[in-house]
């Protein structure tokens, strides 16, 4: 099991990302992710009224978000692991079942593949609103199954690739930090004027802590598709290395221009988001077709993402295996 409960095991990795792929990600009003929301929204509150709105403000809301969603949880699981084992199992398994996220991104992205199939844009344009934040009332049925593609490919790092990472580096609390730091980006991390100091701490946390699964997911997309015919290794590999700046920040671009380079289309195109016409840029070969035009597009971008994900768990149960 390892040390007082916390360390990484290949068994424990294993069952909970298995408990994702059958039965999704857990509904409930106690999940542990809306509960670090619902304190991070309280913490905030408070240090927003101490005039703590700036930079140190966001230190402290990581401090604090620290102490409650990693201190408290670690010290919970090593308490009951020299309690009770069994029940230190069962929780060390129930946090890594709740804080990976892979099943529910998949059947995100088919319910948009199956809308657009039946040619029904209102319900992919609701489907895709799960997903991204762009105005929705102005993409078509090509540029639903874009954005899904994109969605998908981003969060496979954030949801899932960084979750195994952390967890292999540094166990449960590692797991936990990296969720910290993911609900922070996610709540705070805004570039706006409320948010561009205060949020600043979980934005650059965010961004460092994927900074290397981002680029391993580079590879990993790359060798993946390999043996599937309808996929290219190679364009995704000079796709994703010669683009991946094109997307803003340092890490989403790796993996959605990987994708669109596996693929063989071009990604992303025209964007407004409240109201405003963000951009129009691409990603890919620009010889290749535009992607969500071919039927197929979204169906190969969850199977490379689905082959991936088996070959990143593969290897992280064989490296604690021998560890």
């Amino acid at each position: 099991m390892g040390i007082e409960g916390l360390s990484p095991s290949a068994s424990l990795l294993f069952s909970g990302i298995m408990l994702d792929a059958i039965f999704g990600d857990p509904r409930y009003s106690l999940h542990p992710i809306r509960l670090m929301g619902r304190t991070l929204t309280a913490y905030e509150k408070f240090l927003r009224r101490c005039r703590l709105d700036g930079y140190a403000g966001g230190c402290f809301l990581f401090a604090l978000l620290g102490v409650t969603w990693i201190g408290i949880p670690s010290a919970v699981v090593a308490l009951l692991f020299r309690l009770t084992p069994v029940a230190a199992l069962v929780v060390h398994v129930f946090l890594v079942f709740s804080l990976m996220a892979l099943r529910d991104l998949i059947d995100h992205v088919r319910a948009v593949e199956n809308a657009v199939r039946r040619k029904d844009l209102v319900a992919a344009r609701q489907a895709i609103a799960q997903l991204v934040g762009r105005d929705i009332d102005r993409m078509d049925l090509a540029a639903c199954r874009r954005a899904a593609i994109e969605s998908l490919s981003e969060n496979f790092v954030d949801g899932y690739l960084s979750a195994i990472f952390w967890y292999v580096l540094l166990g449960l609390p590692g797991l936990l930090l990296f969720k910290v730091a993911s609900t922070m980006d996610s709540m705070v991390g805004y570039k706006t004027p409320l948010y561009f100091r205060f949020g600043w701490c979980g934005a650059r946390l965010d961004d460092l802590m994927n900074y290397v699964p981002a680029r391993l997911a580079w590879l990993m997309l790359g060798l993946c598709a390999v043996p599937f015919a309808s996929l290219s290794a190679r364009k995704a590999w000079r796709i994703g290395w010669e683009q991946h700046a094109v997307i803003p920040g340092p890490n989403p671009g790796w993996s959605e221009a990987t994708m669109a380079g596996a693929l063989q289309r071009r990604l992303i195109g025209p964007i407004w988001k409240d109201g405003n016409f963000v951009t129009d840029v691409w990603i890919g070969d620009p010889t290749d077709p535009e992607g969500g035009t071919a039927n197929d597009d979204l169906t190969r971008a969850i199977l490379l993402t689905v082959t991936t994900s088996s070959i990143v768990l593969l290897c992280a149960v064989i490296s604690l295996l021998l560890g």
